[in-house]
């Protein structure tokens, strides 16, 4: 199934690889116009991209700006960063524990924050990218698990709070074969990669939150390999 977008001004956080990047694809091939926020904006090629990391408020707040001056408004923002740092809490480095949460919640919070006046304007969507580890917690991750578990608290909150000017929809994927894994202990890596979901499948379940009729929410859209193991 294929989707098609109109004014479809798309902000994407962690757009240079992983699901970040897969959205990105998708919007383009959908006839929308994506603009990337990453640290690293080295492989991106085929949209507009603003070198930040989204653990800075200020720079994220200038970056969100000029994309939106660069595109003339925002009708989507897509929250596609994140980081992780396993292992048990005595073992994790306070200052890593604590990066995850500024990049995946305060990162987010950020991302929203500055592009609110522009999605009022426009009426427009933000989807949140929690994870299935926002919804069940697993031994030695708890810096990921705490972050997933507030981006999924403030999307609830945003929703409520923002009701009928935009659309707040919490996306929750599960594993998906990415190079999210690829500098973790081996230990913690899949053990067998082909249980998890291709990033093009999860991006075209974003394009149906985008793609959906003015009035229309989807509020929470959970999407896992069929062999998932983290939920439920």
């Amino acid at each position: 199934m294929t989707y098609e977008m109109q004014n479809g001004r798309v902000l994407v956080t962690g757009g240079a690889s992983g699901l970040g990047a897969a959205v990105v694809d998708a919007v383009l091939q959908a006839g929308g116009t994506p603009i990337v926020l990453d640290r690293d904006i080295r492989t991106v090629s085929a949209a507009k991209a603003i070198e930040v990391d989204v653990a800075n408020r200020t720079a994220v707040s200038e970056a969100v700006n000029q994309a939106a001056e660069t595109l003339g408004g925002l009708d989507a923002v897509v929250t596609a960063a994140g980081i992780d740092r396993c292992g048990k809490l005595e073992n994790v480095p306070a200052e890593d524990w604590e990066q995850v949460i500024f990049v995946n919640l305060l990162g987010t919070v950020s991302v929203v924050r500055a592009a609110l006046p522009y999605l009022k304007s426009s009426r427009g969507r933000v989807v949140t990218v929690a994870s299935t580890l926002g919804k069940r917690a697993l031994p030695e991750a708890s810096a990921y698990c705490a972050s997933k578990f507030g981006v999924v608290g403030f999307s609830h909150a945003l929703a409520a709070e923002t009701s009928g000017e935009i659309g707040v929809t919490t996306l929750i994927p599960g594993g998906m074969k990415t190079k999210f894994f690829d500098d973790r202990p081996e230990q913690y890596k899949p053990q067998d990669d082909s249980k998890l979901n291709d990033p093009a499948n999860v991006a075209q379940a974003v394009l149906f939150v985008l793609s959906q009729p003015p009035g229309c929410v989807i509020r929470e859209l959970l999407i896992c390999p069929a062999e998932e193991g983290s939920w439920p």
